[in-house]
């Protein structure tokens, strides 16, 4: 990991410092998608089937998980995994109820009511990863909320294996959440099906959920296509900005890092500190632990595009951090409430060294599905709101339009528009 003085750098090293790993948005690859798009497009189940062959090296039969496959998974399964699977869904389920919005209606005005209604997302797809490995978490982080709101049909594709399975445990967590209907579908083929529809696939209004480079541009390209479909968010590789003071426990630091940098190569993690003692403390220990991960050569990748950066002050990791707007912001300092305040861009805050990024990926009732690369400054991570409509209604008596039609009336002649005028005005005389 690079190690930089904050307060050394020239506004042009402080910018390269905090840039992200270049994202795959070549030329190349949006060609690329843009052909299996089109292939999904012309020909459907057979370009689907053609493209697992080649990506995910299984020959499919049947596209749809059925019946028997949900049995076997669920029979197989680690009973130890599927109590975990549910004591996640419970907490994740009581979250997202608590803070899932309300209707509205408020009276504006004597005889003027507003209200809000809420309507669930027709039909929705939810993609789950399961490249180096499976994430039946993403399957309860997206099915949860898509059943608090009672979407009309949920839609999941996640790859399948060499043997034409799907991960068994994706298959139970999909199952517990009330999806209906499972796709054995993978990569920018998946969100193809998804977007335009084909034999086997429904076509879905909004698709959700985190993937590669690959999942990304054909989420992007389905997203500016009139007859695509809406996204969650835009996104990138995941990455964690840690914030630590002097007091803070290196090998927790460390921990934190790495839990990020194993995800991917193109992660990215940062750890800010006003104490150069604790940044090599944390450097030594990433290296120690590093050393013992599965995953360390994915780790190390991360960590080569990563920083240490030393700042003068708390209060200045947070002005960084928010410069940043991380995925994942940990605060592991004594007193990290009074930091709190000062943040205002981050996809999911941690406090305090007995909370680990990891609670928030599983099982503490937040949602994992959060803006990366930045986005976390514009946009929210996945909520029930992620999968409702909002609709305003209005209704005005003969009383309420006397108390507001003069208003409608002037503004409407300010900007011109003499039809809006007249459709107030000629009632209002019709009441006078």
């Amino acid at each position: 990991m690079k190690r930089l003085d904050w307060n050394a750098l020239d506004e042009v090293a402080r910018r390269e410092a905090l840039a992200r790993p270049a994202q795959s948005r070549a030329e190349a690859l949006r060609h690329g998608v843009g052909q299996i798009i089109a292939a999904v497009r012309a020909r459907g189940d057979a370009a689907l089937r053609e493209f697992s062959a080649q990506y995910d090296r299984c020959a499919l039969e049947a596209i749809a998980v059925d019946e028997a496959e949900f049995a076997v998974a669920e029979a197989v399964l680690d009973p130890a995994l599927k109590a975990a699977i549910r004591e996640a869904a419970e907490r994740i389920e009581l979250f997202h109820r608590a803070s899932a919005l309300q209707p509205v209606a408020v009276d504006t005005a004597p005889g003027v009511r507003v209200e809000r209604m809420l309507r669930p997302i027709g039909r929705v797809g939810l993609y789950v990863p399961a490249g180096s490995a499976p994430l039946p978490s993403t399957a309860l982080m997206l099915g949860v909320p898509a059943q608090i709101a009672g979407c009309r049909e949920v839609v999941l594709c996640s790859p399948a294996r060499a043997d034409g399975r799907c991960d068994e445990a994706v298959l139970y967590a999909a199952r517990l959440t009330g999806v209906h209907k499972v796709f054995k579908l993978g990569g920018a083929q998946a969100i193809a099906a998804m977007a335009y529809g084909t034999d086997s696939v429904p076509r879905c209004d909004k698709l959700f959920g985190p993937g590669n480079a690959w999942v990304t541009e054909a989420k992007l390209q389905v997203s500016i296509d009139p007859d695509g479909a809406a996204i969650d968010m835009p996104a990138g590789p995941s990455e964690v900005l840690v914030i630590a003071d002097a007091a803070a426990n290196p090998a927790f630091v460390a921990a934190d890092l790495l839990s990020q940098a194993e995800h991917g190569p193109d992660s990215q993690v940062i750890l800010l500190s006003p104490s150069a003692d604790l940044l090599a403390r944390a450097a030594a220990e990433v290296e120690r632990q590093c050393a013992d991960l599965p995953r360390a050569d994915i780790a190390r990748q991360a960590l080569a595009q990563s920083r240490l950066v030393l700042v003068e002050s708390l209060v200045q990791a947070v002005e960084v951090s928010n410069r940043y707007a991380p995925e994942h912001l940990i605060l592991q300092v004594a007193e990290p409430r009074e930091l709190l305040e000062g943040v205002d861009s981050a996809g999911s805050i941690f406090l305090g060294q007995w909370t680990p990024e990891s609670v928030g990926d599983y099982c503490s009732g937040s949602n994992h599905v959060l803006p990366t690369y930045g986005h976390a400054r514009s946009y929210s991570g996945v909520s029930v709101a992620s999968f409702q409509k909002q609709i305003s209604v209005q209704e005005v008596s003969a009383d309420g339009l006397r108390q507001i039609g003069p208003c409608t009336a002037t503004l409407a002649a300010a900007e011109q528009l003499e039809a809006h005028r007249r459709a107030v005005t000629l009632r209002l005389e019709a009441l006078a």
